[in-house]
This record gives structure tokens, C-alpha cells and sequence, in this order.
């Protein structure tokens, strides 16, 4: 029984030990998926490790790069074999000199080897031309698909932050209502005042619960936004980390930059395309040329009309050759496709102008979105402070008789939206800063 009871410890300690790589393996993966606190930097930096999109622009890299080996391999020496295997039912009858004789014999088998070099062939020549600008357009083009993902999950960022703003300051008025609910109730039941006061606080107080129950749910979505831009799963939390002191500071951008063209990611995906149209053009101008190569061939032939001794005598063929091939006339067809390759040559010209004017206007707009966004929120940062002067003083007037407690929900009103019109403008230039950071060809990854 002990000896039973010993194996059996004996196989849990093996498998334990086999298992233990796994487990490690799996915890390994839920850390590096777990953020424990997400900054911005951090949302970005994840999403450009996970998000879909990304992954597929880095498969499409790897694509890109096989599919120019693929494309080399023409130039190396190609070798081939083909076997053969044939039983001639009736052999091939001809007359010569005036006798019947048939062809051949009734078994056959073949086997063939032959070797073929490029030694100029355009297709192969492109292929090797344009391999590193071809490589670079799929990394340009992941770039671009990070820029964009940056800009998107720094508006997302900023706004679920902004409503998590909002639910603080519902929070905060909450406590206020509360307690001037509980003043207006006091004076209520001393017969100072009546019982519209205490009524109105509970109004208020009802409004404030049901903007910040909205306010949470809304929140809610912007999160799951944010998940599915960054790639997080959806079944973890996100623990969103920021510092509103941190935020005031980023919100200054130096406006007296010009904007360059020839900074952003776009220009540099057209400058690619455009060497590669030139490439094109060269393409083309080489249908002229004849395409070379050089062949060579070995065949083994074996023959007999007794299939069992069919491998018994071989009679062998062998050749080396240059072909040289020269497409002489094709009907127009090569001078219309010359053309064609320059005109998309010239094309590609007219875009880079359109680029260069399409960054200066989007430089204007979103230059003139931050300074007015700018202008809103100096102006709305000054007026918290005052709407809470206001308040403390309607609030301390109120209890000292002077003021009616409709004076005490204006003002609180006023504060409230104050501070909401604060957050939310904070947010909007933020997010016309980050435009003007794209625009000027600041944000690169």
C-alpha cells in the first residue's frame, strides 16, 4: 500500500514539473497583456504592439519582403527534371524507299534534366531595382497606420478622461446639494423658510445623480472605445492614470513653426512611389531589349519493345543553347504602355503639389481650432474661480438670510457648468493640439 501511495506521488511530482513551463508561459502572457496603469504613452505604446491593424501592416512587411525573394530567385540557375514512362499501343508508320516501317519501339522512358540562366530579363532586373524601395513602402505604410493610431487613441484618451472629470465635479456638487438640502430642510422645519427651498435642493440634487449616473455609462463606452483601439482585451480593466497638472503643462504647442511637407509621412509614401514609377518607366523602355538566357539539357532515353529489359539500353541526348529573344513588332503595344508609365510619372508629380497644398491648409485650420481653443479655455479657467467666489459668498449670504436659496442654485449652477466647460475645453485643445503636432509631421513612429 505504501509502495502505491509512493508511485503516486511520484507521477504528481513528474507532472507538475512537466506542467510547470506552461503555467510559466501563460503567466508570462497575461503580464505582458495586463497594463497595471495606463498613461498615454503607455495606451499608445501598447496599441502599437497589439492593435490589429498594426500586426496586419508588420504581416504585410513580411509578405512584401517574400514575395521580392520570390521574385529574385529568377536569377539564379533554374533546374528542372522530367521523367517519363510510356507504353505505345500502335507504333508510328512510315514509307521510306517504298517499304512500310514503323517508328520506335513499344516501351519507352525518359528522363530529362535541363538547366536555364536569365542573363537579362526585365522582369527580373525591376524585381531587383526596386527591392529596397518596395520594402520601404511597406514600412512607410506601417508608420502611417501608427501615426493615425496615435492620434486616434490621443483624442480617445482625453475624452474618456474628461468625462471621468465631469463625474468628479458631479460628485463634488452631490456633497454640496447635500448639505444645502440639509440647511434648506433645517430652516424649513424652524419656519424660516418654506418648504420650496428644501424642495428645489432636491430637484437639483435628482439632476446632479442622474448626469453623473449618465456621465458613468458614457464613460463606460468611451473606455470600450479605447480598448478596441489599443487592442486590450475586453475582458480586463483598464486603469486609466493621469495627472491634471501634467495635462495644464502639455497644452502649449510653439505656433510659429511653419509647416513642411516634406515632414510628413505622406511625402515620404509619395517620394517612394515616385521612384518606383520611375522604375516603371525604365521598366517599360526595356520591352525594347531582347530578354537572354542561356539553356542546357541532358535526356536519357530508353527504349525497348520488352518492357522488363526496357532500362536495359539507354540512348542519350544532350544540348547547351543562347536563345535570344526579340519581340520584333506588337502592334503599338510597348510605346502605349512607355507612355503610360511616364504620364503616371508625371502624375505622381502633380500629387506631391497637391500634398504640399493640402498640408498648408490643414495647417490653417488646425491652427486656428488650437488658438481658439486656447482662447475658450483661458477664459473658462478664469471663470471656476470666480463662479466658486460667487458661490461661497451667495452660499454664505444665504445662511445669514440675505440671499433666497434660488440665488444659492444659480450660483451653484453656474459653478457646476463652469467647471464642466472647463474639462470639456481642456479636452478640445488637447485634441487641436495633437492636430497640429500631425500636421507639422511632429508625431512619428
Amino acid at each position: 500500500m505504501n509502495d502505491f501511495f509512493q508511485k503516486q506521488k511520484i507521477r504528481i511530482t513528474i507532472s507538475i514539473l512537466l506542467l510547470t513551463p506552461f503555467f510559466l508561459s501563460a503567466q508570462s502572457v497575461s503580464r505582458d497583456t495586463i497594463l497595471k496603469e495606463v498613461t498615454l504613452k503607455a495606451a499608445i505604446d501598447y496599441a502599437i504592439k497589439h492593435q490589429p491593424k498594426i500586426q496586419q501592416s508588420l504581416i504585410d512587411e513580411q509578405i512584401t519582403r517574400s514575395t521580392i525573394r520570390s521574385k529574385l530567385a529568377d536569377w539564379y540557375p533554374q533546374v528542372n527534371f522530367n521523367y517519363n514512362l510510356q507504353h505505345n499501343f500502335i507504333l508510328q508508320t512510315s514509307i521510306i524507299g517504298g517499304n512500310t516501317i514503323k517508328l520506335g519501339s513499344d516501351n519507352t522512358s525518359s528522363g530529362l534534366f535541363t538547366v536555364s540562366q536569365n542573363i537579362f530579363n526585365r522582369d527580373v532586373l525591376l524585381a531587383n531595382r526596386t527591392k529596397d524601395d518596395v520594402i520601404l513602402q511597406a514600412q512607410q505604410t506601417t508608420s502611417s497606420n501608427k501615426i493615425d493610431l496615435a492620434v486616434s487613441i490621443s483624442k480617445a484618451f482625453y475624452d474618456v478622461i474628461t468625462t471621468s472629470q465631469q463625474i468628479n465635479v458631479a460628485a463634488e456638487n452631490i456633497v454640496r446639494t447635500e448639505r444645502s438640502l440639509k440647511d434648506a430642510t433645517a430652516q424649513y422645519k424652524a419656519g424660516i423658510a418654506d418648504k420650496i427651498d428644501y424642495k428645489r435642493a432636491t430637484i437639483s440634487l435628482n439632476n446632479i445623480k442622474a448626469s453623473k449616473r449618465s456621465n458613468e455609462e458614457l464613460e463606460k463606452a468611451k473606455i470600450e472605445y479605447l480598448k478596441s483601439l489599443m487592442g486590450y482585451p475586453d475582458s480586463l480593466t483598464l486603469n486609466i492614470v493621469y495627472d491634471s497638472l501634467a495635462m495644464e503643462k502639455e497644452i502649449t504647442v510653439d505656433t510659429s513653426v511653419l509647416p513642411d511637407y516634406k515632414a510628413r509621412i505622406e511625402y515620404r509614401l509619395l517620394e517612394t512611389q515616385k521612384n518606383l514609377l520611375q522604375a516603371n518607366v525604365l521598366y517599360n523602355r526595356w520591352s525594347y531589349l531582347p530578354s537572354v538566357s542561356a539553356n542546357g539539357a541532358y535526356n536519357l532515353n530508353f527504349q525497348n519493345n520488352d518492357f522488363i529489359k526496357l532500362y536495359n539500353n539507354n540512348y542519350p541526348n544532350s544540348y547547351a543553347a543562347l536563345t535570344l529573344a526579340f519581340p520584333i513588332f506588337q502592334g503599338g503595344k510597348r510605346k502605349a504602355n512607355l507612355q503610360t508609365a511616364q504620364l503616371q510619372l508625371q502624375r505622381s508629380d502633380k500629387d506631391i503639389v497637391n500634398l504640399k497644398n493640402a498640408v498648408n491648409a490643414q495647417y490653417a485650420q488646425a491652427l486656428a481650432n488650437y488658438k481658439s481653443s486656447l482662447e475658450n479655455y483661458l477664459a473658462l479657467k478664469d471663470n471656476i474661480a470666480i463662479a466658486k467666489e460667487v458661490y461661497d459668498v451667495v452660499q454664505l449670504q444665504y445662511r445669514s438670510g440675505i440671499k433666497t436659496y434660488l440665488e444659492v442654485i444659480t450660483a451653484e449652477t453656474d459653478l457646476r457648468t463652469s467647471q464642466i466647460n472647463y474639462f470639456n475645453a481642456l479636452n478640445q485643445l488637447l485634441s487641436a493640439k495633437v492636430d497640429v503636432q500631425k500636421v507639422l509631421g511632429q508625431i512619428n513612429y
